[in-house]
């Protein structure tokens, strides 16, 4: 929304020529130059000297001018709003001036839109950009100020109330909250629960607009903030003070009766369709170049509604049909108002299913049955067939990922990831034939069942003849090779799989074939995206570990030396994005080998990739390198992977008895290198810091992975930040079958190792600058 201008100097007042507005003019005494004021105008707005409002010239000056150009009138009206913006002024006035300007601009908004649109192409400039150009939209500084008003921001609240003050408060509110250093907290909104209760569906979900960044982590604006180190930090300063005041809104919102559900209702109500593709696409490529705000849409959406409303009353008194223009608002607007309005409850629903409500949302959602609704929505909404350069907007190139439809999808995808991650709901995903599926799967494999499939009400799952995991497979195998959208399904599909490892949930996706799909893309494609590789390789890993008919899939697969070398640089390309597939293979070789099956003995003699991860000089050229892309002071989510994988392979060196063997060749390596004693003193830092890290009490993170308890929950919920052991250094590290001899404590026995390397290379000291040996 616009806002009146702050005050200029004082040398700009009315009647005064500047030098700037002498410049306009063509000198001193000169007649104007055609196109030399927008020019100038646009060209102070971008530099901030010269001109740059309307106070800067004359009234006459603007008026003559004005007729010719055919500006509305606007500039006079800035002009004299800005007269009397000041302390102690007459504000009735300033709002008898708003009052003029306000048609003005939504006349012509709502024109554009509607078949009366093409009028308003034939101006030259329209009214919204002779509103900005001379000095109409003045925002940072006014909310910024606003912003340093607690007490006010609380009150705005309370105008919500009204649905005529509605939008333009909740404008404004988000406008301060992007601004504010410190968040609100919802708790001293005075009747909070009332004032949502009493929100229809079309408020709310603007609401959701306030709530995104009110539930949401206030970023800090280091560069160094996503490192572990200033996590630990962050967190030891956040144990001292209690509840973020994210966390404490998140609570208050949960704490509204009907709350969730009525979110859940917002995200699944359906849309009518009678609108085409190719038609929608092109009003959509008309109008969105500029209205790119939900809560213009619906102030258009209202005025149309109120319109409607009154010309219906007046047809009923007169006996007489009639309609108007402006209240035939185009379908493809009506599915975008809805979209918007999704994109907003989504977030908001992701966010509280990542708090620390997360199980009671997680019950109150599956309640609501938003799965089974999200999944009727999918086709004709979620993903619907389009063209990729149709949605290209000005300004924007075909990678941009601005467009409502484009974020609504990956919104969407989050969401899955969210709910499936490391909880039993995960399969309300499916409907009653795929749970069956599984079941039987289970039966003829002569396993028991998993628990959480046979606690699953049926009646919350999807219906119809596809559950949404089914779909989204789908739609995943038809993606183009560079998609974004490819790293946001993958991540989606392998929160799936996260958790216990299960064997029945893994064949489900094999018999679609996923893993053919997968290989297709590193190997065939020979895909380019780092984040989309991640992706992939994680899900590779989840999909393969442990399971002997994954990796005899594989080996039919990648069934020529040439493959299995595109393959092997794609992984030795970025350790940092392959890792979780060198540690899943290097856990399921260990488990293969203890193993008595001639199913598996066969996989072991044929598999080149089995083949390949138990050579000795590959797992040390592999721990070479994870040790030395890493340490303490580069440490992030993302990266600690890397030191994770690197302490699988020396868990089962150690179950072997060949810690010591390995540590030496490590240091052999780095004589051989250049730099003795940077890499094992590198590694005895990053252990440290491992212990520190994940010994935390609130930690919530357990074995990484073990042949009778795989991986459970890691920092923030994803497969590369889950450490290793909370038992580290009381407990050991689960590596055996169930009832075998328990190791000793890994890292103490790893630091006690180092320490007997001392007198040759090792000694504690602070981390210096990785030496790295990979690609990246």
């Amino acid at each position: 929304m616009a806002a009146a201008p702050v005050a200029a100097g004082s040398g700009a007042g009315r009647g005064r020529r500047s030098a700037a507005t002498v410049a306009a003019w063509g000198g001193w005494g000169g007649r104007p130059r055609p196109g030399n004021i927008l020019l100038q105008l646009r060209q102070g707005q971008l530099t901030g000297r010269g001109l740059v409002r309307a106070v800067q010239f004359t009234e006459t000056f603007l008026m003559e001018r004005d007729k010719q150009s055919k500006w509305s009138g606007i500039p006079q009206l800035l002009l004299k709003l800005h007269t009397t913006s000041h302390l102690h002024s007459d504000f009735v006035e300033c709002q008898n001036i708003l009052k003029e300007i306000s048609p003005l601009l939504s006349m012509e908004a709502m024109a554009f839109v509607t078949e009366e649109r093409k009028l308003t192409q034939e101006t030259t400039y329209p009214n919204t950009y002779i509103f900005d150009l001379f000095g109409g939209v003045d925002t940072e500084g006014v909310t910024k100020r606003l912003a340093e008003k607690n007490d006010f921001v609380i009150f705005l609240f309370t105008l919500m109330t009204s649905k005529k003050t509605f939008l333009q408060t909740a404008t404004l509110i988000e406008d301060i909250l992007g601004v504010k250093k410190e968040m609100i907290r919802l708790d001293e909104v005075p009747n909070l629960s009332s004032l949502v209760s009493n929100f229809d569906q079309q408020q709310l979900a603007n609401f959701c607009r306030i709530l995104a960044v009110t539930i949401s982590e206030m970023d800090t604006g280091n560069d160094d903030k996503h490192t572990l180190l200033a996590k630990n930090a962050q967190q030891k300063k956040s144990l001292s003070l209690g509840p973020s005041a994210a966390e404490i809104n998140q609570a208050a919102l949960l704490s509204i009766p009907g709350f969730v559900e009525r979110l859940c209702k917002l995200a699944t109500r359906k849309v009518s369709e009678s609108t085409g593709t190719a038609s929608f696409l092109q009003e959509l490529e008309e109008w969105y170049t500029w209205l790119d705000n939900a809560l213009v849409l619906d102030a258009l959406m209202r005025v149309a509604n109120e319109e409607s409303e009154h010309n219906q009353g007046a047809s009923e008194e007169n006996g007489l049909p009639h309609t108007s223009a402006r209240t035939q608002l185009p379908q493809s607007m009506k599915i975008m108002h809805e979209i918007m309005y999704k994109l907003e409850v989504l977030y908001v629903l992701c966010v509280l299913l990542m708090g620390r409500q997360r199980n009671q949302v997680h019950r109150m959602i599956a309640e609501f049955k938003l799965i089974p609704g999200l999944n009727n929505l999918f086709d004709k909404l979620i993903w619907r067939k389009h063209s990729a350069s149709a949605l290209v907007l000005h300004g924007h190139n075909q990678n941009c990922d601005c467009s409502p439809d484009i974020t609504l999808k990956i919104q969407f995808l989050r969401l899955l990831q969210s709910f499936s991650d490391h909880h039993e709901n995960k399969y309300l995903l499916l409907n009653n034939q795929e749970l069956n599926e599984l079941s039987a799967i289970s039966l003829k494999a002569n396993i028991p069942e998993v628990e959480a499939v046979l606690n699953t009400d049926r009646s919350l799952v999807c219906d119809g003849k596809r559950g949404l995991l089914t779909r989204l497979l789908q739609v995943m195998k038809k993606e183009p090779a560079e998609s974004s959208f490819r790293f946001w399904q993958a991540r989606a599909v392998e929160s799936f799989l996260r958790g216990t490892t299960s064997y029945a949930d893994q064949m489900f996706l094999l018999k679609r074939g996923l893993l053919e799909h997968i290989l297709y893309c590193i190997v065939d494609s020979e895909c380019k995206s780092r984040d989309v590789l991640q992706s992939y390789f994680d899900l590779l890993g989840e999909l393969m570990k442990f399971n002997v008919d994954a990796f005899k899939r594989f080996n039919k697969y990648i069934n020529t030396d040439a493959k299995f070398q595109v393959f092997l640089k794609q992984i030795n390309s970025s350790l940092v994005d392959s890792n979780m597939l060198v540690r899943c293979v290097t856990l399921s070789l260990d488990r293969f080998e203890n193993q008595v099956d001639m199913k598996v003995a066969e996989v072991l003699s044929e598999c080149r990739l089995l083949a390949y991860i138990s050579q000795v000089p590959t797992q040390m050229s592999f721990l070479f390198r994870l040790i030395n892309i890493i340490h303490v002071q580069t440490l992030t989510q993302e990266n600690v992977s890397c030191l994770n994988t690197s302490l699988v392979i020396l868990m089962l060196a150690r179950r072997k008895e060949r810690l010591p063997l390995y540590l030496r060749l490590l240091q052999r390596m780095e004589h051989s290198k250049k730099y003795p004693g940077f890499l094992l003193n590198n590694f005895h830092n990053l252990l440290r810091f491992w212990q520190q890290h994940y010994l935390h009490k609130d930690k919530d993170s357990t074995c990484l992975e073990n042949v009778s308890a795989p991986p459970l929950k890691g920092v923030m919920g994803g497969p590369r930040t889950q450490g290793l052991s909370e038992g580290c250094p009381g407990a050991g590290l689960d590596l055996g079958p169930p009832g075998a001899p328990q190791p000793l404590p890994l890292c103490p026995e790893l630091l006690h190792q180092l320490l007997i390397l001392e007198g040759d290379s090792v000694h504690p000291v602070e981390p210096g600058p990785a030496v790295t040996l990979c690609s990246r």
